[in-house]
């Protein structure tokens, strides 16, 4: 259940930073007020994995994870830049992320 509460609070961290992103330097309210509810709401959940999981594990997957969704969003609805280099770097995070899934487990 650490894992699945882990992978939610990633999710929430692709909410929170685009919604921040839409803000536009917090002059926004209604993106304002999603960005920093759900910013929240992912650290609560985020802890409620810590009850199981190492506490350098685990941020470790959270912050990966929610880099890289972030990343793909921005790429994505943004235009953001999908450089072989940086797509090639995330993919870095992706088999960091796993990594530590695979060590925890054995």
């Amino acid at each position: 259940m650490a894992w699945i509460f882990l992978v939610i609070a990633s999710l929430m961290e692709l909410v929170w930073a685009t919604a921040l992103k839409e803000s536009d330097g917090l002059t926004k309210p209604w993106p304002t007020a999603i960005g920093l509810t759900v910013a929240l709401l992912s650290v609560v959940v985020l802890s409620l994995s810590l009850r199981t999981l190492p506490v350098g594990t685990a941020y470790a997957v959270f912050t990966g994870f929610g880099a890289l969704g972030v990343a793909v969003v921005g790429m994505i609805a943004f235009h953001e830049s999908a450089s072989p280099a940086r797509v090639a770097f995330l993919a870095l995070i992706v088999i960091g992320v796993v990594g530590l899934q695979f060590a925890e487990n054995s």
